[in-house]
C-alpha cells in the first residue's frame, strides 16, 4: 500500500491530468467525498466519455485555495488603511 501511493505521488507531481484516485490522494479526501463534489458540480472536473472522471492539477489548486482568511494582522492592517484614508 505504502509502495502504491508514493508511486501516485511521484505521478501526481509529473503529470497535470489526474485520475479520481489520484485527486482523492491530492486533495487527502475519500473518494465518496471527492464523487459528491463532482454530482453537485462543486469541484472542476472532466467526463470525457460521459462515466470516467478525471482532473486538472492546476484546477484542484484553484479549488483548494479559492478562501483564504486573512490572519489577525492583516486585518488588523486592513482597518488602520481604512480608518487612516477615510480620515482624510
Amino acid at each position: 500500500m505504502k509502495q502504491l501511493i508514493n508511486e501516485l505521488k511521484e505521478l501526481i507531481e509529473k503529470d497535470e491530468r489526474l485520475t479520481t484516485q489520484e485527486a482523492c490522494i491530492y486533495l487527502d479526501i475519500s473518494s465518496s467525498t471527492l464523487y459528491k463534489l463532482t454530482s453537485k458540480n462543486k469541484i472542476p472536473h472532466f467526463k470525457p466519455n460521459g462515466k470516467k472522471i478525471y482532473f486538472r492539477k492546476s484546477d484542484l489548486n484553484d479549488w483548494l485555495f479559492r478562501n483564504r482568511v486573512s490572519t489577525a494582522e492583516e486585518l488588523e492592517q486592513k482597518a488602520i488603511n481604512y480608518v487612516t484614508l477615510g480620515a482624510k
